[in-house]
């Protein structure tokens, strides 16, 4: 099972590091956030959510609030543009 997932901050990354020290594929994106201690690990940076989401299986988001969310999921080169059909879309904010 190959996992995206989008937005790396205070709660995003510690859920990233457990999903990748358990052994899921896991392909991480953030726009602000790096990304070189998560690809130390063995997960794979992307260049935009469209790249994170693209093969996924699942595309898990932990984003601040509601315009995030959607310019990340439906906005230009978005989750959206990525997903294969069948995908699930987790969106972990708390907002």
């Amino acid at each position: 099972m190959k996992i995206g997932f989008i937005g790396l901050g205070i709660m995003g990354r510690p859920m990233a590091k457990n999903l990748v020290k358990a052994g899921y594929s896991l392909v991480v994106y953030d726009k602000y956030a790096p990304l070189d201690d998560l690809v130390a690990l063995g997960a794979i940076g992307a260049s935009s959510n469209k790249e994170a989401a693209s093969g996924s299986d699942i595309i898990i988001t932990t984003l601040p609030n509601s315009p995030h969310v959607r310019e990340v999921v439906l906005g230009n080169v978005g989750v959206a543009e990525g997903a294969r059909k069948g995908a699930i879309l987790v969106d972990m904010s708390s907002i």
